[in-house]
């Protein structure tokens, strides 16, 4: 990695912190520079608008979750094993300082229309195509019922997921943790063949 490519690379993981912060829109190009120690015209030769700067965030952000969340857990072996260690991995993205960042811009776009929501929505869509294919995995090794429905699966993993970060970080709330492995128990115990 080039010495352009590696700045690029380190204003994008601040850009990250700073966004799961003020939000995407409150990022500006200023406070990142400030932050990133550059000038506003040596961001400006990375990025040509604020909007450009909020799509890189995203995808910088997308690639890493699926070093650190995905790849992972691809890793386990599959069926309930691959979903725990899915569970385990989002867990620990969540948990990070900042929190996630897919959630945090998920309550700032969702009703503002744009290239920067479809890119946000379009990443939603693959976490939740993700969940599903690692569940039907489970499914083809018999570990859960055969007629047990993927998406319904990954909509009741995110939104246990969804409910841990909020009450975690809304709320301080120490059984969180506790509380959302609770309900991935109850979640695989239910989806478990014979």
């Amino acid at each position: 990695m080039g010495k352009g490519e590696a700045t690029k690379e380190a204003i994008l993981d601040e850009a990250i912190m700073m966004a799961t912060t003020v939000g995407l829109g409150g990022m500006t190009i200023g406070a990142l520079a400030t932050k990133a120690q550059l000038s506003k015209s040596g961001l400006y030769a990375h990025f040509q608008s604020k909007e450009d700067l909020q799509l890189q965030v995203l995808e910088h952000a997308r690639i890493r979750f699926v070093a650190e969340v995905i790849a992972p857990a691809l890793a386990a072996p599959r069926g309930e094993p691959r979903v725990r260690a899915l569970f385990e991995a989002k867990l620990r993205w969540s948990s990070a300082p900042g929190g996630c960042i897919f959630i945090a811009a998920s309550s700032e776009l969702d009703d503002r229309p744009g290239l920067v929501r479809d890119r946000l929505a379009r990443n939603q869509r693959d976490w939740l195509d993700t969940i599903a294919e690692v569940f039907r995995t489970g499914i083809a090794e018999g570990q859960f019922h055969a007629d047990a429905d993927p998406e319904q699966f990954a909509f009741d993993f995110d939104g246990v997921m969804l409910s841990f970060h909020h009450t975690k970080r809304l709320l301080d709330d120490q059984t969180a943790e506790r509380r959302a492995r609770r309900s991935l128990d109850a979640l695989l115990a239910a989806a478990r063949a014979g």
